[in-house]
């Protein structure tokens, strides 16, 4: 006879929930000037599609099968540009990020962007619900003459909905390497404070907001075109700063649907392909 201790029996009883566990890496190939695959590995809720699509760049859309994120879910992405690669990464939908019951959901992002090569990472929106917790790295390894532009954007909750997520956290890292040597890093931390959602110098109210960050050696002759861009906007506001090769750009919105109005012109200008991904137009 097997005697379980009162540890033990309480244990057993707890529920055991499922979590969504994926890992995506895909690899390319120049051949004939065009970027082609080279390899591919999905596990898990994490799946990878590629799209025919004009031009010499490989578009891949990284799909959640798991429908999105809660606490303790954990996704990792891959991807690596050989030499001389044009790569563009974006998503089939917007991430939702449900509510958790107290762990954070964790996504990893690893790109390694060859020789010559250009990647643009375009993930659609992640939408925070209430009490969803979101722990995310984006880490980017560049080659000495390597290019990139990216963006991250956040909605504070679901606008049809009425909600405003203030109880959502969320941990956003960025580490970007240039030949080895740290070249950005910033972290963007929602603690669920009412001085982050409603500061002047911070989100003052804004439903969305989004960072977006190109890096290139002729970013400063993008400089006054986005500043042009980003003036007049009637619920949405932007800045753009340039750091050497570096140009960030910071945008917030009221809601979901003016901060896309706002940053897909940016999108269009900044990215190698020069035009959205098509998954990207309402």
């Amino acid at each position: 006879m097997v005697s379980l201790s009162n540890h033990e029996v309480r244990d057993n009883a707890l529920p055991r929930h499922q979590r969504a566990r994926g890992i995506g890496r895909i690899g390319t190939q120049v051949h004939g000037g065009r970027t082609r695959l080279d390899t591919l590995f999905q596990e898990g809720c994490a799946k990878i599609r590629l799209p025919h699509g004009p031009g010499a760049a490989l578009q891949a859309v990284l799909i959640n099968t798991a429908g999105g994120l809660t606490g303790g879910d954990d996704v990792r992405w891959e991807a690596e540009a050989a030499p001389g690669a044009r790569l563009v990464l974006t998503t089939q939908a917007c991430e939702r990020v449900y509510r958790s019951l107290g762990d954070d959901a964790k996504v990893t992002n690893r790109l390694t962007v060859g020789a010559g090569a250009h990647v643009d990472w375009l993930p659609q929106e992640t939408i925070l619900f209430e009490n969803g917790r979101l722990d995310r790295r984006l880490d980017v390894d560049l080659a000495a003459d390597a290019t990139l532009f990216a963006i991250e954007a956040v909605l504070l909750g679901r606008e049809a909905m009425g909600e405003a997520a203030r109880g959502a956290r969320l941990h956003d890292r960025w580490r970007i390497r240039r030949a080895g040597r740290l070249i950005h890093a910033e972290d963007t931390a929602l603690t669920g404070e009412a001085a982050e959602r409603d500061g002047l110098s911070t989100l003052a109210g804004a439903g969305a907001f989004a960072s977006m960050l190109l890096v290139a050696p002729d970013a400063e002759r993008q400089l006054a075109r986005i500043r042009t861009m980003i003036e007049g906007h009637l619920d949405a506001s932007a800045g753009a700063s340039l750091v050497g090769e570096r140009l960030l750009v910071r945008a917030t919105a009221k809601s979901g649907l003016a901060l896309r109005r706002l940053i897909a012109p940016i999108i269009a200008k900044l990215s190698g392909a020069g035009t959205l991904p098509r998954l990207w137009h309402l």
